[in-house]
This record gives C-alpha cells, structure tokens and sequence, in this order.
C-alpha cells in the first residue's frame, strides 16, 4: 500500500485548510451549476461546455458588469481572466485564498491558480471539480503547456462513467485512475469507505481538493499504476476511467495508457475480479482495438475473468485515421509545425499496421462477481450507438438481476411464471398506409437504454396482456384458441422469446423479484 501523506502531494496545488469557508463563499454568490445557467443562458452554458469560451466572457460583461458576484468568479476560476482584488474580496474570503494558494495577486489582479468548476450532483448537491488550468476550458492542449502529469477537469467521458455506475450502498469503494476526483466524490455518497489511487501524485492532490471543496468526507488516497496500490484488498464497487488511448508511447500520462494497444485495458479488466467482493460491480471506460481476422466481441469475451458476468457495450468505432486525427487534435498537435504534425499521424497509423488494426472501438464494460458465474457466466457484448438516458445506474443493475433470474429458470419455471410489461415501453406497427396487417411490430421502450426489438403477433399479443394477473403459460394457452394453433407447440417455441424480452427489459418476472445480490465487504 503506498498512501499518500497530505505533505507529499505536489507542492504547487492548493491547501485545504480553508476549503469550507471558500465553499460558503461560493455558494453565497451563486457559483453553482444552476447559478451558471441562469447567469450564462443556455447557449453560452452549453458552449462553455464545448470550451468555447467567447460567449461566457460576452454573458459575463452583460451581467451587471463583470465585477458582480457570480460573474467575477466565472471569469476568475473558468475563463482564468485577471480580476480586480476589490472584486475578488467582494465575494471571496481572499486573504483565506491567498494564503491557502487558491489564487494569487499580481499588481491589485486576482489570478487564479486552479480550474475549479460548479458540477451538479446526482440529488442536487452542489459540488466543484478542482482540475489544472486550461484543461476545463481550452481543452487539454491548452493546459499551460503541461504535458506530464496534467489533470483535467470534468469531460464527456467523465460524466458517462459516473452515469452509469451502480449506486447501490456499499462498504467499500475503489476508484482506480482519480484523475480530479469526480468518480471519488460520487462514490462518497453511498461507500462507507472510499480509496482513490493514481500514478500521478499531482491527481491525488485535485482529488483531495475536489472533496474538499465539494464538502464530501476524505479519501484513502494511494499512489501506483493499476491495482498495485490496493494489492490484496478487495472492495465492493470499483470505477475506472483509465488513460485508455491506444497510441504510439505514453506522452501523455492523462490518457495514454503506456502499454501496447489495448493491453492497458484489458489487465485492468482481467485484474477487476479478484479485487471484487461477491456481488460487487467493476465499471470501466474502455478503447479496444478491432484486428484484422478477430472477431472483436470474441477479443472481448477474453479479457472477462472467472467468476464474473460482464455486460460490454460498443458505444462507437473510428477507423484507425479518424481515431489518430481525434487524439493528435486533442494534444494540440494539429497547431505545431505541419511537419511535426505528419510525422506524429505517421507513428500512430505505423503502430496500427504493425498489430494488424482497422479501427477501435469505445464503450462501457461492467463486471458483477457472482458465485453463479464460476460455472455459467452470463457475458453480453453488443453495440449499441444509439441515445440512451442517462443515468443508467439502475439499468445496469437491473441487468444483471435479469441475468440471474433467467440463469435460474428452466423453461417449465418460465411459463409458470407471471411477468408485467416494463413502464415507458410502447408498442409500434410498421407496414404500407392502408394495408389490412402491418408488415411488422415494434416494441420500443423509451426510458434506459432506448432498445427496440421486432415481434411477431404472438410475442406482441403477449406482451400486451402481461400484468402479473396470468402465468405465462396460461397466457400462450390464450393465444394459441384465439390464434387456432396448437398450444402444445406454442408453448414448445415461445420461451425462447420471453427470455429475449426479458433480457433486453421489455419484460419483469412479476412473481420473482430479480434482485442482484448484495456486495460482502470482505
């Protein structure tokens, strides 16, 4: 275990020592996430949020001048402008942030030292991600010019992580790869105990400032690359969002992960399930190469350890030219000399070739320990690049209790069964206008994950009456004298496809309550 001391985290962050008054003053002046909004407006909100900074800095001279209260702080900690001290004063307790290193005073100009960004939490909690300058607005590129050892603030990535983590109560929270602390700040509001660790020791002094700030309890904070930190502990929820570029070295330590290809990502997964207690969910972020005569869901498939059920879902594929162009452009590198820039893109597609890749794929990998899964792992890999709803955390929980219930039911315990019709789902007919019968059925839900699958009239007219009153089996008998077939082969074809409306959400055993088990913090 390699815990880090408050005095070895680097010397040029902030100090906490007065993170509740500064987060009192914050608050007061309206520095939250829905205090932007009002003050910004959507457009400007929402650009900010792309790291264009020219309409917040418009919104910000149109808000009763600069020098009001949410306004200087937007443009202190966001936009990183100068403001004048007596502005500052105004709405900080500025010798508190000057001698705590918050910020920094250069000819009566306040100048801050750090990003530090309103994020909404879950259940209203206003909560502010503490990250290196450039990198919540202007992108990483931008960050000072720091390449080793820069730490972003919130992203895209970021946020769908924490959307679709598990949030049931546990004892025990890993977050691998902190970064500025977001997944460590989310598990803190429902694991008794939280460890963060990363290989940079600059990320932990963020995360700890991040909680700080966000007035959420402290966390075991460690040092080290994968799950070196944490060697032999296991916990009850573990969350990753790892440098998971697959490029040509590790130049940057915030994304790439300094292995070769998808090596990094798949130790990391491979390792998950022996830290899992049972019960217990791992929930990454994940790049994975698609090679040359692989099947990529198969290259998947192989990284699952034993004992664990996974659901992986390919959220989007690059060729390997849009995927290098992404992540050159992401390092600024687009901006050097165009010779420079040629040189890198040749690295990055030389790379590729050599390990026979076409293109990488970017998604969601959960893992849920299970004592079910030592013999009969229930493993599903899918693309999926449609919308969903976020949050996703009960979805994915969901999932997994699905899987366990139809693990444990022969088609006899199937068909007497009673299942209802999941709320949000509806149903749509799909033919030429003026037809007698459509040329086929929708079932379509409109909350989670969005699915839509096709029917035939047998599978629609059942899910239609499902309301927990009739087993299933009663139900097919229904059909088949309304149908004029036979119920015996009814009842002989259709389990196959009650376990695909299951598993996919559209339906819920009404009679069994499918239940995940519960983590033991061991």
């Amino acid at each position: 275990m390699n815990a880090v001391s408050t005095t070895s985290l680097s010397a040029d962050l902030p100090a906490p020592d007065h993170a509740p008054r500064l987060r009192e003053a914050l608050l007061a002046a309206g520095f939250t996430a829905d205090g932007l909004l009002e003050l910004l407006g959507a457009s400007a909100y929402a650009a900010l949020a792309r790291s264009e900074t020219v309409p917040a800095l418009r919104a910000t001279n149109r808000a009763d001048g600069p020098a009001s209260a949410p306004a200087a702080l937007v443009r202190l900690f966001l936009l990183q402008q100068p403001v004048d001290r007596a502005s500052v004063a105004a709405v900080l307790p500025l010798a508190e942030a000057l001698a705590d290193g918050w910020v920094r005073e250069e000819n009566g100009l306040v100048r801050a030292t750090v990003d530090v960004r309103p994020y909404g939490g879950p259940d209203g909690q206003d909560w502010f991600i503490v990250s290196d300058l450039g990198c919540a607005v202007g992108g990483a590129g931008g960050a000072s010019g720091r390449d080793e050892g820069v730490v972003l603030g919130v992203g895209g990535a970021s946020m769908t992580l924490a959307g679709i983590t598990v949030r049931t109560p546990v004892g025990s929270a890993l977050d691998l790869g902190a970064g500025s602390g977001i997944q460590a700040l989310h598990a803190a509001q429902h694991a008794t105990r939280v460890t963060a660790t990363d290989l940079n020791p600059r990320a932990l002094g963020f995360t700890r400032l991040t909680l700080a700030l966000s007035g959420a309890p402290e966390a075991d904070l460690r040092t080290g690359s994968l799950f070196q930190p944490v060697d032999g502990e296991t916990y009850d929820l573990i969350v990753s969002n790892p440098p998971f570029v697959i490029s040509p070295g590790a130049r940057l330590t915030y994304r790439d992960g300094g292995m070769g290809g998808d090596d990094l990502c798949r130790a990391l997964v491979q390792q998950a399930g022996e830290r899992l207690n049972d019960g217990g969910y791992a929930q990454f972020l994940a790049n994975w190469q698609h090679v040359e005569g692989e099947d990529w869901q198969d290259r998947l498939r192989s990284w699952v350890p034993r004992g664990c059920d996974a659901w992986i879902v390919q959220r989007e594929v690059q060729d390997v030219t849009q995927y290098a162009e992404l992540w050159l452009r992401d390092a600024g590198d687009h901006q050097d000399d165009p010779e420079r820039y040629a040189a890198r893109y040749e690295e990055w597609l030389d790379e590729f070739e050599a390990r026979g890749t076409r293109a990488v794929g970017f998604g969601w990998i959960t893992l849920r320990r299970s004592a079910a899964a030592v013999e009969r792992p229930a493993i599903t890999v899918e693309e999926w690049p449609h919308p969903v709803e976020q949050p996703l955390g009960e979805t994915v929980r969901a999932h997994f209790a699905r899987q366990d219930y139809l693990r444990s039911q022969d088609d006899a315990a199937l068909l007497g069964d009673h299942f209802t019709l999941t709320p949000e789902v509806v149903q749509e007919q799909v033919g030429l206008p003026g037809a007698e019968d459509p040329e086929h059925v929708l079932l379509r839900q409109n909350r989670g994950m969005r699915r839509a699958t096709k029917v035939d009239a047998v599978a629609a007219g059942f899910a239609g009456v499902c309301d927990g009153t009739l087993s299933a089996g009663r139900i097919l008998d229904a059909i088949a004298q309304l149908m004029g077939e036979d119920p015996v082969l009814l009842r002989d074809r259709t389990p196959q496809a009650i376990r695909l409306l299951v598993e996919e959400g559209f339906l819920e055993p009404a009679t069994t309550t499918p239940a995940a088990p519960g983590p033991t913090t061991g």
